[in-house]
């Protein structure tokens, strides 16, 4: 089974910087498990250890400040403040919102405050949309070399 091309490019996103996913993870994630259930799946698969949490987790701050790497879908804009980042951690963003006060695009991560505390920081829009459109790629690549080597 293929991985969501989502979560297949959150993956890829630490990988590229030289971390590997074989540590602490925390999720601050949607109630709706068909979002964060293949990250975790694949982060599992890596040996991390996953938390998953949403947005009524008890005190939320203190567990996601203890992830190494913290991936967050909530659907809020800005929700993820820099009191919820651990010193050092990689925050992935894959939150698509509007920021209510400039109707611009924005995250669920707060990425002015977030970003002095994070070692590695996605940016929305530029960060895990184009990560992807880079797994969509590689797919297809793939399914293509399989074919023709039939």
């Amino acid at each position: 089974l293929r991985a969501a091309l989502y979560a297949k490019g959150i993956m890829k996103l630490p990988e590229g910087f030289g971390r590997g996913a074989g540590r602490t993870q925390s999720r601050c994630d949607r109630p709706q498990y068909d979002r964060g259930a293949p990250v975790a799946k694949l982060l599992l698969d890596e040996n991390a250890t996953v938390t998953i949490t949403h947005s009524r987790t008890k005190n939320l701050a203190d567990v996601t400040r203890e992830a190494e790497i913290l991936v967050v879908a909530i659907g809020r804009p800005k929700f993820v403040t820099a009191d919820m980042v651990g010193d050092g951690a990689v925050v992935i963003d894959v939150g698509v919102n509007r920021d209510p006060e400039t109707g611009k695009l924005c995250g669920d991560v707060d990425f002015e405050a977030c970003e002095p505390k994070a070692s590695l920081i996605t940016k929305v829009p530029g960060g895990v949309g184009p990560m992807t459109i880079a797994c969509l790629i590689e797919n297809t690549i793939e399914a293509f070399l399989k074919k023709v080597a039939k």
